[in-house]
């Protein structure tokens, strides 16, 4: 059965000689696995063009229950991104977010409200012309709520520290040791007033982004899913550090 489905594209990695493995997040179906065509015809290399991290497309996939994994039929651009896939720094960030998404989006969960939160921020990025150097905290500040591990800003005060563990601030650093130092802690506070919009009112050093980079991949990896091993962090790093 022939079904249209709506992506956002992740990954791509070999499967053989004649086919890909695309990694997709999908409107209607959660995360999925689609076997694309590879080679080095003019149609493989078109669609390696349009499934680059975090391209917003529409596939034509064929559904049959014999198929292990589903193969594209057509596949086309539903919303064109040249601010993201024309700026180096900008398509770093995007293969940086593209690697967690891949990670914490779990396979067969379909959300709607993510989806449209994943394409809109995607789009948000391709069209900001400041701030860029903030985007991926605020998102990944932002996707923590979709995930059920968004950390609770409600109790910040000047002077508090951020328990990493569980996710509140106090007065005094816990007794395990998990915790955001004061300013870190303001500064993670920061990102809950962010927006597409204002990112480039909000100011950090570069020791500030790094800190608060470092202790969000720490809270994902207490709450959620590992994200010790990156391999894009170190590239997005040398670009806004």
């Amino acid at each position: 059965m022939l079904t249209s489905i709506d992506c956002i594209a992740l990954r791509t990695i070999k499967y053989n000689d004649r086919h890909n493995i695309l990694t997709v997040y999908t409107r209607q179906r959660g995360r999925m696995s689609l076997l694309i065509g590879a080679g080095s015809s003019r149609e493989a290399n078109r669609r390696r063009a349009v499934t680059m991290p975090l391209s917003l497309v529409n596939c034509i996939v064929d559904l049959r229950n014999d198929r292990d994994i589903p193969s594209v039929r057509e596949i086309r651009v539903t919303r064109q991104l040249a601010g993201l896939h024309a700026d180096p720094a900008k398509m770093a960030m995007g293969m940086f977010l593209a690697e967690i998404l891949g990670i914490v989006l779990s396979e067969g969960d379909s959300d709607e409200n993510l989806y449209n939160f994943l394409s809109e921020s995607i789009t948000s990025l391709s069209d900001i012309k400041q701030g860029t150097a903030n985007f991926h905290l605020a998102f990944l500040y932002r996707l923590g709520y979709f995930l059920g591990i968004q950390p609770d800003i409600s109790g910040y005060r000047e002077g508090r520290v951020f328990d990493l563990v569980d996710s509140v601030f106090r007065d005094a650093p816990p007794i395990h040791g998990r915790y955001l130092e004061a300013t870190d802690a303001r500064a993670l506070a920061m990102l809950s007033r962010m927006n597409g919009k204002n990112l480039h009112l909000f100011r950090y050093s570069r020791q500030q982004r790094r800190q608060v980079l470092t202790a969000i991949l720490d809270y994902y990896s207490l709450h959620y899913a590992s994200l010790s091993s990156l391999n894009s962090l170190e590239v997005l790093r040398r670009l806004f550090d």
